[in-house]
């Protein structure tokens, strides 16, 4: 009869041990440096988009200010500070960790929602770079008109792509404070502005803007700019893991203050200059005193920098979650430093990088990059939305709640989406082209996981244990190895793949002393680390559950080597190698790993749809990192075998013989 011994957990040390848990000073100053700098260099081209061919006036100043204050209200602050952050999953967050909590729901297509709203963000990840740093730069033309800023554009954003692989442990303990003397600076000149005329502090009240959309002809479409206001709350609300809910919550205050204050401080500056549009001009800039201009202009060019790193760094965070959770192609993953979230994606920095220099060259103005710019977030948003309303139904929250967060952010987020639509033939083709092309990569690769899943065929585990014990004790048959492990796929102890049972038995024979079956679950909480043992025939099969979180690295080489040095020390297994000269000596036993490579025999015969799905998964995997990489398998001995998945039915082949 098989043995088993109880979960071994990992520790986890106690929310009173955990320092993000609460706010603190260091905690609020990161969260700053971290979170908030896509929303914070905003400013530098929300209300400017606006007025740059629309003549200034009253109606539409006061409406866009009103619009932006309760846009960073009804999204920002209510959507994503208040109920967002509350739907974590153990401390992280973002659409993918808010959707791995929601698994447990069972609802087929939900993961759709996943990917489309990731596939959404992964986009503005290639745009959102170029058009901070172009903004900042851009300042430098009220010095110098003629100046092409494109060289220095590509020069700064190809230097942090360059820096990625290093780590942001050095310079991120300089990005708090650096954002700190930011957003006083956008506070001071609002505030500047703002004392000049006082009647701005109309557009607080949300009938301004309402009056703007509704009555102002053509002003619906100006929602498309204003959107930009808030196409950092996303961000804030993935970053939630790496600072913490209690220091967003104390640095948001800060920061939305601040921003209110420029934005008025904006307005109060376009109602003293009604008449004609700004053109190319930067109304942030022009509220800048000449002698501060070049260090205004410095110091906003960091922030930009600092909103770009905090993006890539976000990229990152997602394809690994979604590789852990089946939706990305396996990559190479290192991981610069030993700071919580710091990892570097090497395939997808480059693509990034390449990305956005071809945006720079593509548009070359920040002000042309706008139209480019916001649709995909308004998507990302609109997924999220569908997502929190189910983390409300397994919270079982009143389904009138439900249906009004549905109905004021369907609205309010639909008005966006369709808004921003005006912007597809002047580039917002560009985001969604990004969106499909990472959307399909997505698709082709869970869709091409599922089918060969599929055609997988799973065999009773009982019916090849005599004969497993019969070869293990075979002499005639030469020794494959002292251990011989399996990574297998079957989540259920008493089923064996049959491409196991065809490596072990069918090819040739492979003997061995000890075997293991090494499976892998995927848990939905992100730092699960524990494993469970099965003694299926002592000291011949062991099979080994091993748990992980889908934010933990899949080491299977080192933690194999963790459990099976656990099981030698409780004496539940005997390593030396079962060679009597090297027994004497106490020599441990050579393992062996044996990866298959499953092949879909006559793949054309397969329905059209399946086929295209499993070619391009065959495809993505050729371009991803092995199964050896992937598991951490380096620096061990393993063999990598073909082996068939389960071959369709030829009916047309029968043969007939002779009489």
């Amino acid at each position: 009869m098989p043995t088993s011994i109880p979960a071994l957990t990992a520790a986890v040390p106690s929310a009173h041990a955990n320092p993000l848990s609460r706010a603190s000073a260091a905690g609020t100053l990161i969260a700053l440096g971290i979170v908030y700098g896509d929303i914070g260099t905003s400013p530098l081209y929300t209300v400017r988009g606006v007025f740059v061919s629309r003549p200034v006036t009253e109606d539409v100043v006061l409406g866009t200010i009103s619009a932006i204050l309760w846009t960073l209200t009804l999204l920002t602050t209510v959507k994503y500070v208040f109920i967002a952050l509350k739907a974590d999953n153990n401390g992280e967050g973002g659409i993918l960790a808010l959707f791995a909590r929601l698994r447990r729901l069972r609802v087929k297509w939900l993961y759709l929602a996943a990917i489309i709203g990731a596939a959404a963000l992964l986009a503005d990840g290639i745009i959102t770079p170029p058009i901070s740093v172009a903004s900042a730069i851009e300042g430098l033309r009220i010095l110098k008109p003629d100046l092409n800023t494109v060289p220095i554009v590509i020069v700064i954003l190809v230097g942090l792509f360059a820096f990625q692989q290093f780590g942001t442990a050095i310079i991120g303990k300089f990005f708090g404070p650096v954002m700190v003397l930011f957003f006083s600076m956008l506070a001071v000149l609002g505030f500047k502005e703002l004392i000049h005329d006082f009647s701005i502090l109309r557009a607080l009240n949300p009938y301004y803007a309402v009056h703007m959309v509704t009555r102002v002809p053509g002003a619906f479409w100006l929602l498309g700019s204003i959107f930009l206001c808030s196409t950092g709350a996303e961000a804030l609300y993935a970053d939630m893991g790496h600072v913490g809910r209690p220091n967003i919550y104390v640095s948001w205050t800060f920061v939305k203050i601040c921003l209110v204050l420029n934005y008025l401080g904006q307005g109060s500056w376009l109602l003293r200059h009604l008449g004609a549009p700004l053109g190319e001009q930067n109304l942030f800039f022009l509220m800048i005193p000449p002698a501060l201009l070049l260090p205004a202009i410095v110091l906003c060019t960091l922030a930009t920098i600092i909103a770009s790193q905090a993006l890539i760094s976000g990229s990152f965070t997602l394809v690994i979650e979604a590789l852990r959770l089946h939706f990305w192609p396996k990559v190479r993953i290192s991981y610069p430093t030993e700071l919580r979230g710091q990892a570097y994606v090497a395939s997808l920095n480059w693509l990034l990088c390449a990305g956005c220099i071809g945006v720079v060259l593509l548009f070359r103005e920040s002000g042309k990059m706008e139209a480019a710019f916001g649709l995909a977030v308004t998507i990302t948003m609109l997924m999220t939305t569908v997502l929190l309303a189910f983390y409300l139904r397994l919270r079982r929250t009143s389904p009138v709640w439900i249906f009004l967060l549905l109905g004021v952010y369907f609205t309010v987020e639909g008005s966006f989406l369709v808004a921003n639509l005006a912007k597809f033939t002047h580039g917002g083709w560009l985001s969604v082209l990004l969106s499909v092309l990472l959307l399909t990569v997505m698709v082709a690769w869970i869709q091409g996981q599922r089918i060969r899943n599929d055609l997988t065929e799973l065999v009773p585990l009982a019916d090849y244990l005599p004969l497993l014990q019969e070869l293990s004790n075979d002499e005639s048959v030469p020794k494959f190895a002292t251990h011989l492990v399996y990574l297998t796929k079957s989540a259920d102890s008493s089923q064996l793949e049959n491409g196991i049972a065809h490596s072990i038995f069918k090819k040739r024979p492979k003997r061995a002393d000890v075997y293991y079956l090494v499976h892998v679950d995927t848990t939905d909480d992100p730092y699960t680390r524990s494993y469970h043992v099965t003694h299926v025939l002592p000291q011949e099969l062991v099979r080994i559950d091993i748990r992980l979180g889908f934010r933990v690295d899949p080491a299977i080489n080192y933690m194999f080597r963790q459990i099976v040095g656990d099981l030698v020390k409780n004496k539940e297994i005997d390593i030396t190698s079962r060679y009597e000269s090297l027994r004497e000596q106490d020599v441990v036993g050579d393992f062996q790993f044996v990866l298959l490579n499953k092949t879909v025999p006559y793949q054309h015969f397969l329905r059209g749809w399946k086929r295209m799905a499993l070619r391009l998964h065959g495809w993505l995997k050729w371009l991803g990192v092995s199964d050896q990489e992937s598991f951490g398998l380096d620096n061990s001995t393993f063999t990598v075998e073909n082996v068939p998945l389960q071959m369709p039915l030829r009916p047309e082949l029968e043969l007939v013989r002779d009489a």
